[in-house]
């Protein structure tokens, strides 16, 4: 990845350049003392990732991401720790370095950057859609990519603007849609039997009129899907 360093502080600028130095897949185009030195360059070139100071005489560096249009992935790189929530208010800010930064924590800041771009290319822009491979399910969860291994859901449910998904381990909300993650489960698996549920139809426990019995939860089944549940299900 093709980055670069905004900050007024000529150490930190030294710092987050020798740990760049120790990691092979970034490449350190350039270092700016200043914003509007960096919106400049920005104008004429591209990069992916930009690690950016917080506080910078007289243009901030919330001020900076408001000028771009389409800002590439940022970290963060700041004394005061305080910022973080209003931070992450920002869809390219993927991590929030406290200084003195150590390798460790700089080398997960990057795994989240990379994660964050990758799936950025293989889904446009919309960063929260699931990404299937093989019997996993990949989820961004607080710009973290988790894998889920499909067979061990058995309920997914749609509440507003996210969806819950149930597993044998534990539970997961995604910021998606009900539809968007039928089309990345299997059909053999699983049928909407409703407009607010996905079951995985080997877990059903009991059906009973119009609901069935998967764990401890009782999920009702539309009048229009239950022909299909039937049809799907090893009859006696």
């Amino acid at each position: 990845m093709n980055c670069i360093i905004i900050d007024d502080e000529s150490t930190a600028r030294t710092i987050i350049s020798q740990l760049c130095s120790k990691v092979n897949s970034l490449n350190l185009v350039e270092e700016f003392p200043n914003a509007i030195q960096a919106i400049k360059f920005l104008n004429q070139n591209e990069v992916d990732l930009i690690f950016l100071d917080i506080h910078m005489p007289d243009f901030t560096g919330f001020d900076f991401i408001q000028t771009l249009k389409n800002p590439p992935k940022i970290i963060l790189t700041t004394s005061d720790p305080k910022f973080a929530i209003e931070a992450f208010e920002y869809d390219c800010i993927v991590d929030y370095l406290v200084k003195p930064i150590v390798i460790e924590r700089f080398k997960k800041a990057i795994q989240k950057a990379e994660n964050s771009t990758v799936l950025s290319k293989l889904k446009g822009i919309d960063d929260k859609v699931e990404l299937t491979s093989g019997n996993d399910l990949y989820v961004n969860i607080d710009r973290r990519l988790i894998k889920i291994d499909i067979p061990s859901i058995y309920l997914v449910e749609a509440k507003g603007d996210y969806i819950n998904i149930k597993t044998e381990e534990k539970n997961y909300t995604v910021h998606s849609t009900l539809k968007k993650i039928e089309e990345k489960l299997p059909d053999d698996l699983f049928l909407k039997v409703h407009r607010s549920f996905i079951i995985n139809i080997k877990k059903i426990i009991d059906i009973e009129d119009n609901s069935v019995l998967i764990k401890r939860d009782v999920i009702p089944v539309s009048r229009s899907n239950r022909p299909e549940l039937m049809k799907r299900l090893n009859l006696l």
